[in-house]
């Protein structure tokens, strides 16, 4: 007879908590904050800006290309693309590279010296020798963002290889399985929850180098929109623009998150 697993369903209470928690802080935030032109014993609005202005700025700037020459869609879309190329491109390379040398030794020889040499630098580091290679366009920010996002999806594919059950791999052997078939059919299905771990990593660290490469070499999107905040000494621009990079990277993580969750539905299934 099948079992059939049975959902719970929180207590009212807890599923509320996380809209209420949310609520509260930007409660907190609003009257914390001066409005502008009021001097009272809050926060002036010339060093935070009160999230009512805030929302309507962003509101404002769904239309309006001044004063930093591009819409907050304008802004968001440039940076979307920046990072989910750069982001694609290193679960293309990192994760294959990662599988194949957790189990091959030749693969592992010759490209973990390499890695490990180029695994300490910041991202950030490449940004001068990127900027002469690609200019300020999207290749080089794709190509910092590469880098940035290839070294979680290595190092995760690569100890999920590890931690497949030796148990596993010398019962392949004993029935005469080959190494590429132990590879294939053992050691790649156990990675598969390091494997799956490692998009959120590689996605947190793709979001926040791509920031970091605008806010130093940029003429569009969210971190040039905070630097241009910062040129202005426009605290709102600067504060949309943090808001802006923090919501599309939790809905960005939110997806990731749903289809993780669906793929390792099917396969335990």
């Amino acid at each position: 007879m099948a079992f059939e697993t049975v959902k719970v369903r929180k207590p009212l209470l807890l599923r509320l908590l996380p809209f209420l928690s949310v609520a509260t802080f930007f409660l907190v935030w609003e009257f914390a904050v001066s409005p502008p032109g009021v001097s009272d014993w809050r926060i002036p609005s010339t060093l935070l800006t009160r999230p009512s202005d805030t929302l309507l700025l962003a509101i404002d700037k769904l239309t309006n290309v001044n004063p930093d020459g591009a819409t907050l869609g304008t802004h968001a879309w440039v940076s979307m693309q920046e990072a989910f190329t750069g982001y694609i491109l290193a679960l293309l390379v990192g994760i294959p590279l990662g599988l194949l040398m957790g189990w091959f030794s030749a693969v592992r020889g010759l490209a973990r010296p390499i890695f490990e040499l180029v695994r300490p630098i910041p991202p950030i580091a490449w940004i001068p020798l990127t900027i002469f290679w690609f200019g300020i366009g999207l290749g080089g920010k794709v190509f910092i963002i590469w880098i940035s996002g290839i070294v979680p999806c290595v190092i995760n594919a690569y100890i999920g290889v590890g931690m497949t059950n030796p148990v596993h791999i010398q019962m392949a052997r004993t029935f005469g399985a080959s190494d590429w078939k132990i590879f294939t059919s053992i050691c790649i299905p156990s990675a598969l929850p390091m494997v799956f771990g490692a998009l959120q990593i590689a996605l947190a660290y793709c979001w926040v180098t791509l920031v970091g490469a605008e806010l130093l070499a940029s003429d569009q999107g969210l971190g040039f929109l905070i630097t241009m905040g910062r040129n202005l000494g426009r605290t709102d621009i600067v504060i949309l623009g943090m808001v802006s990079v923090g919501l599309a990277g939790a809905v960005i993580g939110c997806i990731i998150d749903r289809i993780e969750s669906k793929l390792l539905a099917g396969i335990r299934r």
